[in-house]
């Protein structure tokens, strides 16, 4: 069975764990503290010396890290991942979007309000997050616009992908009722019928 280290309330290790139950594979949760510092122990750093959750661990003890780079191995023969070579490509296009110009502004957003409790110090980086965060969802609204799925009209890795930290936005601070492409994608999103939520 696989071990899948993370916190509940991280859209990273929500990743992992939507995909799990949308292919119905058994795993363990191990719960991380990351404000407690538990990413920084020597037993967590020599599963990912990077220190940082999600870790999915395997039978045989190896540990994979990066949760969008998971997410290609537990997809790997699944109708979430595309075989034709273009839409393939058009999935880590939006996997790399979600890690350069989505998670950077949106994340840390939500990390500052939520986590934090939006310090002083750190609201010019906030509004920052929020310009940011607002192009990225600009870039998704245009997309969904035109199709079902950031990939056409399957939902693959991309969409868990994008899905992690954009339903919890508004934790953030991000308003999406003028969203409604998206917010049409995320209720087809959730209803899956082994869709999980992130508190589940």
């Amino acid at each position: 069975m696989f071990k899948v280290y993370g916190d509940y309330r991280s859209g990273n290790c929500y990743k992992l764990k939507l995909m799990l139950n949308l292919l119905g594979q058994p795993y363990e949760w191990i719960a991380v503290d990351v404000l407690k510092g538990e990413t920084q122990t020597p037993e967590f750093l020599a599963k990912n010396p990077n220190g940082k959750i999600p870790v999915l661990e395997l039978e045989d003890g190896t540990c994979l890290w990066e949760s969008n780079a998971i997410l290609n191995f537990l997809a790997q023969g699944s109708t979430f991942l595309c075989s034709e070579p273009r839409l393939a490509t058009q999935v880590l296009q939006w996997q790399f979007f979600e890690q350069y110009s989505h998670e950077p502004y949106i994340a840390v957003a939500r990390f500052i309000q939520l986590y934090q409790g939006l310090p002083e110090a750190r609201r010019a980086e906030y509004d920052n997050c929020h310009r940011g965060g607002y192009k990225a969802l600009d870039v998704m609204e245009q997309q969904l616009q035109r199709t079902p799925y950031l990939v056409g009209e399957q939902y693959t890795i991309a969409d868990v992908s994008l899905y992690a930290y954009t339903h919890v936005a508004h934790e953030g601070g991000f308003d999406l009722s003028g969203y409604p492409a998206i917010n049409a994608w995320l209720a087809r999103v959730a209803a899956h019928p082994r869709h999980v939520s992130m508190l589940d």
